[in-house]
């Protein structure tokens, strides 16, 4: 009986491990989903930085040429690197963002979603590649015409110089230059692309 008694015992004890394991398991899971949903659908703005107001998002529609950013995984080592938006049915605004790969000596392309974090009035948006997570689009700098923009991410560790041309005139170039300055970008790490 004592015999028997034990093997029960030890027998619920095992199962009881297995299920606080289960349970610490799926617990570490949801925290670091939860932390990873967190920090990547940060759609915030940069401290000091002002999205643009009055903004058009039908003047923004089209390419834009990538005159400079700030390296990070998914555009490193690309140049002629481009980004379309055009409109979705559902209003939301489609992102194709391509590049050519010059170690690789290939052709990129990722395709996302972009939606305003609040007025469609205002330059702030929130960009997905990667089905629920978001980042922050922050066009923080735009002529008159929408020929050149200065965008932000979700902190300075983000920027981008764009034009509607391969190139973008010297006085627009510093302007831009020192308005990310201003902001807390990092400029002097400020990739210049190559289109060619």
């Amino acid at each position: 009986m004592d015999k028997f008694q034990k093997f029960i015992d030890l027998h619920h004890k095992n199962k009881q491990h297995i299920m606080n394991k289960k349970l610490l398991t799926f617990t570490g899971i949801a925290v670091l989903t939860g932390s990873l949903l967190y920090m990547n659908s940060c759609v915030s703005i940069p401290k000091g930085a002002a999205a643009v107001t009055q903004f058009d998002s039908n003047k923004y529609l089209g390419k834009w040429y990538e005159i400079a950013r700030l390296d990070f995984t998914f555009e490193k080592n690309l140049n002629n690197t481009t980004a379309d938006y055009s409109l979705n049915e559902d209003h939301s605004i489609q992102v194709v963002n391509r590049g050519y790969d010059y170690i690789k000596k290939e052709w990129k392309e990722a395709i996302g979603k972009a939606k305003f974090t609040a007025s469609p009035d205002v330059g702030r948006l929130k960009v997905s590649f990667f089905g629920p997570f978001y980042s922050g689009y922050n066009v923080v700098e735009l002529d008159d015409d929408y020929q050149y923009a200065l965008v932000v991410g979700k902190s300075p560790k983000y920027c981008w110089i764009l034009s509607r041309e391969k190139t973008i005139p010297d006085a627009i170039k510093e302007k831009y230059v020192q308005k990310a300055g201003e902001i807390g970008v990092n400029t002097d790490n400020l990739v210049w692309v190559k289109h060619n």
